[in-house]
């Protein structure tokens, strides 16, 4: 199968609009501000923003594995991983509000991003 170029792929694209939100969001939301350390945090609040920014960075890389890998059961393993990782955006967005974070605008922001990433996601599902 002939690779074709990420960046003229749409699926990739929005998987790198997640990439940014998610990051411009756990900045905002998170106690510590270093983004590389938010692991290392004890509060609930950074643990989710970096369980959101973690699944958001791996997102475009599952989708660049699928497009080059040439084993079928990769390919599905790989799609199936991105379905776990949007559907644990959301709930990390249900943690947050649930932690108190005031600004739900934010988090609607990125579930919008999250649902405009999926019409495209469908689509180059289907184009595998």
């Amino acid at each position: 199968m002939p690779y074709r170029n990420l960046s003229t792929l749409p699926v990739y694209r929005k998987a790198l609009d997640l990439c940014h939100i998610s990051r411009e969001i756990a900045t905002y939301v998170s106690y510590n501000k270093d983004l590389l350390h938010l692991y290392k945090s004890e509060s609930l609040r950074d643990i989710i923003a970096d369980a959101i920014l973690t699944d958001a960075i791996l997102i475009p890389q599952k989708i660049e594995l699928a497009e080059r890998c040439e084993s079928p059961s990769l390919r599905i393993s790989t799609i199936n991983h991105i379905n776990t990782m949007t559907k644990n955006i959301l709930s990390y967005c249900m943690g947050l509000e649930k932690d108190g974070v005031k600004e739900k605008e934010y988090l609607n922001l990125l579930r919008e991003e999250l649902k405009i990433f999926k019409k495209t996601y469908k689509i180059w599902k289907r184009s595998l």
